[in-house]
């Protein structure tokens, strides 16, 4: 069996002390997260987070910096992921889009908001990624190269 760790990406969006996250529907259950999802074929990290926050929100975002770089294994599944996860401001929301078929909603929490539904969370990652955003962790986006 070959190993190989699957590359995620997240997107931390704060508008008025509030940050966005989606409702998704993960065995059998709702749960919160931050925007994310997986790397593509010929894709940028920044072109995946981007795309990723459009189609799991309806929101259109430009990318600030990068929070940091996480690697992860699930004790659900034994899989390891890699999460890069993004800073961005808000550019529109898209009320009429559709969102992807496993999303059933976005949320506008308060750190303590989410601290009060944090079993929901879909993994530590999302509060990690958080607590690291909140405690001033910003790396500039040069740190990424995008593919070559």
């Amino acid at each position: 069996m070959t190993w190989h760790a699957h590359v995620t990406v997240a997107t931390i969006v704060e508008q008025e002390g509030r940050f966005l996250f989606v409702e998704e529907l993960k065995g059998g259950r709702l749960v919160l997260n931050q925007p994310a999802g997986h790397l593509e074929p010929r894709e940028s990290l920044q072109q995946a987070a981007i795309r990723e926050t459009l189609e799991e929100t309806a929101c259109d975002v430009e990318l600030t910096g990068v929070t940091g770089i996480y690697l992860y294994t699930a004790p659900s599944n034994g899989v390891t992921y890699q999460r890069i996860c993004f800073v961005a401001k808000l550019l529109e929301h898209h009320a009429e889009r559709a969102l992807d078929s496993d999303i059933s909603g976005i949320r506008w929490l308060t750190y303590d908001e989410l601290l009060a539904e944090r079993g929901r969370l879909r993994s530590e990652l999302v509060l990690h990624c958080l607590d690291d955003y909140l405690a001033g962790a910003r790396f500039p986006l040069s740190l990424i190269h995008d593919p070559i």
